[in-house]
C-alpha cells in the first residue's frame, strides 16, 4: 500500500468515524462500541488492503495526548485525597489482576512458561484511560468514585507496562530477580515524575514568554509527545511522565492562559482527542482481519482456543470484583477497629467500581508488541482482543445501565467547601470591589455609573432573590436565554447586512466574534 492510498485510507476512516459516530448519539449507544464493530466489519470489506499496526507507533501516537488529556482536567485536590485508592487501583488491583490470570494460565496451559502467563496477566491487567473515560462520558457518578476511575486510568498502564517489559525479559533470559524487578519499578516511576516536573515546569516559563495564541496552543500540543519520548530515551516510565506533565499543565493553564487562548486551545484539544479516541477504537476493530490471518480462521480460535480464552476472561473480571470487594471489605473492618483515616465505599459503589473495568488501546498494543519467540504468542494475540471486546461491549455498553440502579451515594467527603451557587457569589462580590475601586477618577467622581450599577445587580441578585435554588436556577436560565436569543438575532443582522455588501468580511469576522464571546459567556453562565 502506497503513502497516498494510505492517506486516503485514513481519511476515509476519520469519514466513517463520523458517521459511526452519529448512529451511536442516535441509537443512545456507546460510541466505543460501535467503532469497534464498525471497524471489524470494515475490516472484512472487499479489496480494503489488510491493515499493519506498530505497536510502538500506537503507543507513542495515541497515548500520550490522551493521557495528557486526562490529566490536565484532573482535579489536583480529589486526587491527593483519594491518593491511597487510587494507587490502591493503579498498582495493587493490576498487580493482583497479573496474579489471578497467570495462576488461572497456568492451570489451563500447563506447558507454558510462569513468565509468560505473568506477561499475559500484564497485558490485560490495566483498565485503559481510553475506554473508560469513553464509557464515562454516558453517565454521572459521585465525585469520589469519579476521581478514583480517572486517578487509576492515569497511573495504571505504568505498573502493567512495567510488569509486561520485566516478565517478557525473564522469559527471553530465563533468569528473574524480584529485587532487581522492585528497585527498577520505583526508579521508573520516580524519573518519570521528575522528567513530567521538569517539561511541565518549562512550558509554564515558555508560555509566559511566548505571546502569540497559535505557538502557545501548539507547545502545548506538543508536551505530551515530548514527556513520553523524552521519559523512554532516559529509561524511565514515559507514562508517568506525560501524567505528571498534564497536571503540572493543568494546575498552572488558569494563569498563563488569557481568555482567547483557552477559547481556541480548548475547541482544538476536544477535536483532537475527539479524532484519536475514535481512531483508537476503530483500529482495534481493523486489527481484528490480521489477527485472524496469523491465527489461521475463526474455527481454528473456537477449536484450540475457545476454553482458554474464556476462562482467562472470566478471570480478568472476577478479579478486579476480588479485589475491590475485597480491599473495601477491609476498609470496613479497619474502621470498625478505630482506624477511621479511610471511607469504605459501600456494595453499591464497589458494584459500579469493579464492573468499570474496560480495557483497550494499551493492550493491544502491549499485546502486538510480543515477540515472535515467545511461547503461545497467538493464544495471547487472542485473548488480549477478546477481552477488549468483552470488556467494551459488555461492561461499556453496561456501565450506566448498573449506575443507574445501583445508584451509588455521594460521599459527603468529596463534596467541596463551597457549593456553584455560593463560590459564583463570591466570585461577583471581588468583581464588585475591583469596579468599586476603578470607576472613579482621581478626583473621586463616578466615570462608569452604568458598569457600576450592572455589577452591583450581579452582587447583589442572587443575595435577594427569596425562592428556592432551583428557582433561582430557573430565574438565571430565562435570563441568559434572553441573552442567547438577542446574540442570535444580532448574528442573523450581522449576516443579512453582509450579503447585502454594506460590510465588508473583516467588520463582519470581527462583530461576530464578539457575538461569540457573549454568546459562549452565555451559555456557560446559564448551565
Amino acid at each position: 500500500m502506497g503513502a497516498a492510498q494510505g492517506f486516503e485510507l485514513i481519511i476515509a476512516m476519520f469519514l466513517v468515524v463520523v458517521v459511526l459516530h452519529y448512529l451511536a448519539q442516535r441509537l443512545s449507544l456507546p460510541p466505543a462500541a460501535a467503532l469497534i464493530v464498525g471497524g471489524g466489519a470494515l475490516a472484512f470489506m472487499p479489496g480494503l488492503p489488510s491493515i499493519a499496526i506498530d505497536p510502538e507507533l500506537v503507543l507513542v501516537l495515541f497515548l500520550p495526548p490522551l493521557l495528557m488529556d486526562g490529566a490536565w482536567f484532573t482535579a489536583i485536590a480529589p486526587f491527593r485525597r483519594h491518593m491511597v485508592g487510587i494507587l490502591s487501583l493503579a498498582i495493587g488491583a493490576v498487580f493482583f489482576t497479573t496474579a489471578v490470570v497467570a495462576i488461572v494460565t497456568k492451570l489451563l496451559v500447563p506447558t507454558l512458561p510462569w513468565a509468560a502467563c505473568v506477561a499475559l496477566g500484564a497485558i490485560l491487567s490495566p483498565p485503559d484511560a481510553v475506554s473508560a473515560r469513553a464509557a464515562l462520558q454516558q453517565v454521572r457518578l459521585p465525585r469520589r468514585l469519579s476521581a478514583l476511575l480517572e486517578g487509576e486510568s492515569l497511573l495504571n498502564d505504568a505498573a502493567g507496562l512495567v510488569l509486561f517489559r520485566f516478565a517478557v525479559a525473564a522469559v527471553l533470559t530465563g533468569s528473574f530477580s524480584l529485587g532487581a524487578a522492585t528497585g527498577s519499578f520505583f526508579l521508573l516511576v520516580l524519573g518519570g515524575i521528575a522528567v513530567g516536573a521538569a517539561i511541565g515546569t518549562l512550558w509554564v516559563v515558555a508560555l509566559r514568554r511566548l505571546g502569540d495564541d497559535t505557538l502557545m496552543i501548539a507547545a502545548t500540543l506538543l508536551v505530551s509527545w515530548s514527556a513520553y519520548i523524552v521519559g523512554e530515551m532516559l529509561h524511565v516510565s514515559g507514562v508517568i511522565a506525560v501524567v505528571t506533565a498534564g497536571l503540572t499543565c493543568g494546575w498552572h493553564q488558569h494563569v498563563v492562559y488569557s481568555a482567547s487562548v483557552r477559547i481556541r486551545a480548548l475547541a482544538f484539544w476536544h477535536v483532537l482527542v475527539f479524532l484519536l479516541e475514535a481512531a483508537v477504537f476503530t483500529l482495534i476493530g481493523l486489527s481484528l482481519r490480521g489477527l485472524l490471518e496469523r491465527v489461521g480462521d475463526l474455527r481454528v480460535v473456537f477449536d484450540t482456543m475457545a476454553w482458554p480464552v474464556s476462562m482467562i476472561v472470566l478471570a480478568v473480571i472476577v478479579a478486579r470484583f476480588a479485589w475491590v470487594f475485597g480491599t473495601d471489605g477491609l476498609v470496613a473492618v479497619l474502621r470498625r477497629l478505630g482506624w477511621h483515616q479511610a471511607r469504605p465505599l459501600g456494595p453499591r459503589a464497589a458494584l459500579v467500581m469493579s464492573w468499570a473495568g474496560m480495557r483497550g488501546v494499551v493492550t493491544l498494543a502491549v499485546a502486538l508488541s510480543l515477540p515472535e519467540a515467545m511461547p503461545a504468542r497467538d493464544l495471547m494475540l487472542v485473548t488480549a482482543f477478546i477481552v477488549i471486546l468483552v470488556t467494551v461491549l459488555l461492561q461499556g455498553t453496561s456501565l450506566g445501565w448498573i449506575i443507574r440502579h445501583a445508584d451509588p451515594a455521594e460521599d459527603p467527603a468529596a463534596l467541596p467547601p463551597l457549593d456553584l451557587q455560593a463560590a459564583e457569589q463570591a466570585m461577583f462580590r471581588a468583581q464588585l470591589a475591583a469596579v468599586e475601586r476603578i470607576a472613579h477618577d482621581e478626583a473621586g467622581q463616578l466615570i462608569h455609573p452604568q458598569l457600576l450599577k450592572r455589577y452591583q445587580t450581579r452582587a447583589r441578585a442572587g443575595q435577594s432573590f427569596e425562592g428556592t435554588a432551583e428557582e433561582l436556577k430557573a430565574a438565571i436560565a430565562s435570563h441568559f436565554d434572553v441573552i442567547i436569543a438577542a446574540v442570535a438575532a444580532g448574528r442573523v443582522e450581522l449576516v443579512r447586512l453582509h450579503r447585502a455588501g454594506r460590510i465588508d468580511d473583516e467588520t463582519l469576522h470581527d462583530l461576530e466574534h464578539d457575538l461569540d464571546l457573549e454568546e459562549l459567556g452565555a451559555v456557560a453562565a446559564k448551565g
